[in-house]
């Protein structure tokens, strides 16, 4: 749809404040809700602390990710560009990883605070919050190198 979209300079500047809001908004949640999970790790929180926070960022999470993809479409990316590429790759994959995170999370809301997380469960956690990482802060990197150009 990129391809499709031409915005004028006044509509354009107006999409790249939104792309940034909407990177604050979302992957400051994002990080929010993996730094609670560190906490949990460390024993400073309860996984039951993890898990609200998780479920009450998850709005803030899709809409700026939502917010990203709508107003990235108004910033004429470069589609031929193997970047780009890369970054809707990355954006892709954060997408089907969340809803993978969202089914953990409710795997996880079985577990009581006292018991312990199974491994297995553990290990695709951790998996899925290294995808996550991964994906948000190399999107944010190829943007701002895109950004540059």
């Amino acid at each position: 749809m990129a391809d499709h979209m031409h915005a004028d300079p006044a509509l354009q500047l107006a999409a790249r404040f939104l792309h940034v809001t909407a990177l604050v908004v979302g992957f400051g949640s994002v990080l929010a809700v993996d730094w609670f999970a560190v906490l949990w790790l460390l024993g400073r929180r309860r996984l039951s602390d993890v898990l609200q926070t998780a479920c009450g960022l998850q709005v803030p999470i899709w809409l700026g990710l939502a917010g990203l993809a709508v107003s990235g479409l108004f910033l004429h990316p470069d589609l031929t560009s193997p970047l780009t590429r890369v970054k809707l790759g990355l954006v892709l994959a954060i997408t089907f990883n969340g809803l993978y995170a969202h089914w953990l999370g409710q795997r996880l809301g079985r577990c009581r605070d006292d018991a312990r997380v199974p491994r297995r469960l553990l290990i695709q956690s951790g998996v899925a919050a290294t995808v996550s990482q991964l994906g948000w802060w190399g999107a944010t990197l190829i943007g701002f190198v895109n950004s540059q150009s």
